[in-house]
């Protein structure tokens, strides 16, 4: 994680491991800053608005000039000072502000796991590897920086715990390894030199196989951060606003009909059940509840019938084609988008019908959710920008993710209609 610390302590020689961190040094921050802007101009007009694209046109030329002034200022191999914390806080500042304006940024914001401890002085690395730690958080909590809403910030926690726990025990292990190093070359001058040889290259093969190691895990944490985002909202948001649901439903009903509150409260006791059980699931990477033990048409059935037994809504679900075996991804996505669908008419239709329809077709498989309620005005919806949750824009942004697409027909108080199309990925029973 922090590699500054294991570079001073092995001696004034320059190793080949030194100099390769010399050069990702040189030349990474160019190559990361690269990378997130590509990625960042892809992703503009689903996540950025107009405000947001003219700073990020603005700090990303601020960026590669800081990067050529330090390349030209900064000594090659520098000690923690004053310049190199100037450097640090500009460059952090700058990866806040971009991350700010999409959160793709943070892969140059990143930087600040690996140089910390080349930058700053020993008592600084903490608090400074604390506000990378931030940064990526609220990069990764759904909604970028700043959260937009009470689940965004409960992620943010999530993750920025994690990130600072992590970087945290990196830290640590990073000064063991530099005590056991600066142990190393105190006893090496004592041996003889082809031991003392011996004993270096084998503490540079062991903190390049650690090194190897974190930024893997650091890897896969990433993906796994920003699908468990996605996973959250689409099971404990909505098994939170359905038990919400039922117990105002209690609420009201008060000591009049002591029945159809038990109904209630076993309702919500139920969805608590099930969203927890999500929750484990999707914390082990799994398929959600409803595919776990069914196949996707009984899946929706009864995603659907429970849906409209819980909201007091007549609901209808068909299949039209020949069901077949669909890949797990292809499922899953299709569940997802049809809850999200239903959790909207829920909360915006004021529906009395929805029909919902699964279609197999020669190479495609589409999902129709149709409902008769109030409507609304598409062009008064503003553009998605990542930060309002995972309604319609997260709807499309799911079914991009499997080469799919998604549309909505409606206006004021003709109903809507969403249809999801992706392709059909066939697998074995």
């Amino acid at each position: 994680m922090d590699t500054g610390n294991t570079h001073r302590a092995s001696g004034t020689g320059t190793t080949g491991a030194e100099a390769g961190w010399d050069r990702f040094f040189q030349y990474g921050p160019y190559g990361l800053l690269g990378l997130s802007t590509v990625v960042s101009a892809v992703s503009a007009p689903v996540i950025m608005d107009r405000a947001d694209v003219y700073r990020a046109a603005v700090l990303v030329p601020a960026a590669v000039a800081l990067q050529l002034l330090w390349g030209r200022a900064g000594p090659r191999r520098p000690r923690a000072g004053r310049a190199s914390q100037c450097y640090f806080v500009v460059r952090t500042l700058l990866g806040f502000a971009l991350t700010w304006c999409n959160p793709f940024f943070s892969v140059y914001a990143i930087l600040g796991y690996f140089d910390t401890g080349r930058l700053l002085p020993p008592r600084a690395v903490r608090p400074g590897l604390l506000v990378t730690a931030v940064i990526m958080a609220g990069a990764q909590c759904g909604s970028g920086l700043p959260p937009a809403s009470a689940m965004n910030w409960i992620a943010f926690g999530a993750l920025f715990a994690l990130h600072a726990t992590l970087t945290m025990v990196f830290a640590r292990i990073g000064d063991r390894e530099a005590d056991h190093a600066r142990f190393q070359c105190t006893t090496i001058t004592e041996l003889e030199s082809a031991n003392a040889r011996l004993e270096q290259a084998l503490a540079e093969n062991a903190g390049l196989h650690a090194q190897l190691l974190v930024q893997a895990r650091e890897a896969g944490i990433a993906d796994e951060r920003r699908r468990l985002a996605a996973e959250i909202h689409d099971t404990l948001a909505q098994g939170l606003a359905g038990i919400i649901a039922q117990l105002q439903v209690v609420t009201s009903i008060g000591d009049t009909d002591p029945e159809l509150a038990r109904t209630h409260l076993d309702r919500a006791a139920s969805l608590a059940r099930h969203s927890l059980g999500e929750a484990r699931r999707s914390v082990h990477d799994l398929v959600p509840a409803a595919l776990a033990h069914d196949d996707l048409p009984g899946a929706l059935k009864r995603t659907v019938s429970a849906w409209g037994e819980r909201h007091g809504v007549r609901a209808g679900f068909t299949v039209t084609g020949t069901a077949e075996p669909v890949h797990d991804e292809i499922a899953a996505t299709l569940l997802r988008i049809g809850e999200e669908a239903l959790a909207n008419a829920a909360r915006h239709a004021g529906a009395g019908r929805v029909g919902v329809t699964l279609s197999f077709m020669d190479d495609e498989l589409s999902l129709d959710v149709r409902d008769d309620g109030r409507g609304f005005d598409p062009a008064a919806l503003p553009p998605y920008s990542g930060a309002g949750g995972f309604g319609l824009g997260g709807m499309r942004a799911r079914a991009e993710r499997v080469a799919g697409t998604v549309e909505v027909e409606t206006e004021p108080g003709r109903g809507t209609a969403v249809s999801a199309r992706v392709p059909l990925v066939r697998t074995t029973v």
